[in-house]
């Protein structure tokens, strides 16, 4: 049972499908999309794996940009290769880049009201709340293993605590978790 949680599914992906999937994320995805991106590609429509998705991931925190529209075109990509990645890309960004754009002119020119301050903050913090959710539940396959909490506290540290750039915390993180496990895998035999 496990095993078939971890695969992918076998039926083709269609380019209207990844267009409309990643359209729902951009509207309704709020901070971001990834946990919501999670959801709707891994969880609902078994396009990718756990694994896959925490790779993908990955991969979309060394990019520049926004973390969810890496993921839509990966998942594009690994789907229906580059029409997948930009059908993807197109659902993300077209109509709600539009809407979020118009939006935040008029919204941002009405940042001196009290009201508006308050739901800016409300969001930003049901924004923190989804990303923390998401790391959590990238983080449950390593429950286990101390090595994951340690570099993921380091990461804590030094970004919240710290205040250090991504960049560097990245370039500082990536080497000494990748020794720490290439020294502490098991040894075939």
């Amino acid at each position: 049972m496990a095993l078939a949680a971890e695969q992918t599914t076998a039926s083709p992906v269609t380019l209207g499908a990844l267009f409309g999937e990643f359209f729902k994320v951009s509207l309704l995805g709020f901070g971001g999309g990834v946990a919501y991106a999670h959801r709707r590609v891994v969880e609902n429509r078994l396009w990718l794996s756990e694994a896959e998705f925490a790779d993908v991931l990955t991969l979309c925190q060394f990019m520049p940009g926004p973390n969810v529209v890496g993921i839509a075109i990966c998942v594009g990509a690994k789907t229906r290769g580059a029409a997948g990645a930009l059908g993807a890309f197109a659902g993300f960004v077209l109509v709600p880049g539009a809407i979020g754009f118009a939006l935040a002119l008029f919204y941002l020119g009405q940042t001196r009201i009290p009201l508006v301050q308050h739901v800016l903050s409300g969001v930003s913090a049901a924004a923190a709340g989804l990303i923390i959710a998401t790391g959590l539940r990238l983080l449950k396959r390593h429950w286990r293993d101390p090595r994951a909490f340690a570099i993921a506290g380091l990461a804590f540290a030094g970004l919240a605590v710290g205040k250090f750039p991504l960049l560097l915390v990245l370039a500082i993180l990536t080497p000494v978790s990748v020794t720490i496990t290439l020294i502490m895998q098991p040894k075939p035999r």
